[in-house]
């Protein structure tokens, strides 16, 4: 099984969104946080270690909306994500939940680096 974490600010439309799609890819369990205060669910610690995607080039990555979510997380949790790769996917706070250009975004570029969906 692999482990895989979304992250964004408050946890309330995109990383929600990528939780919902990619739980139902075979051998993916999926978790997702907010990095901002009074987010839904607030990133824990237990969280980022839990995430122990490996892709094809042996890294274990979490994924990122934006640039500055992967800041805060090198920030505040450097000692949980013991050489993990934290993946931006450059995705704006744009879209509501399960928007469907949103859910075309992720599984373009999120996709790619989880097991192929049959």
């Amino acid at each position: 099984m692999t482990n895989v974490l979304f992250v964004c600010s408050a946890n309330r439309l995109r990383s929600p969104t990528a939780e919902q799609i990619f739980s139902t890819w075979p051998g993916v369990e999926t978790d997702s946080a907010g990095i901002s205060n009074g987010a839904n669910v607030p990133l824990s610690s237990e969280q980022v270690e839990w995430a122990d995607i490996n892709l094809r080039h042996g890294e274990d990555p979490s994924f990122v909306m934006e640039k500055t979510h992967r800041n805060r997380l090198n920030r505040k949790f450097r000692s949980s994500l013991k050489g993990k790769r934290v993946i931006c996917l450059d995705i704006p706070d744009d879209y509501e939940f399960m928007d469907p250009v949103l859910v075309r975004m992720l599984e373009s570029r999120a996709g790619r680096f989880l097991p192929a969906k049959p």
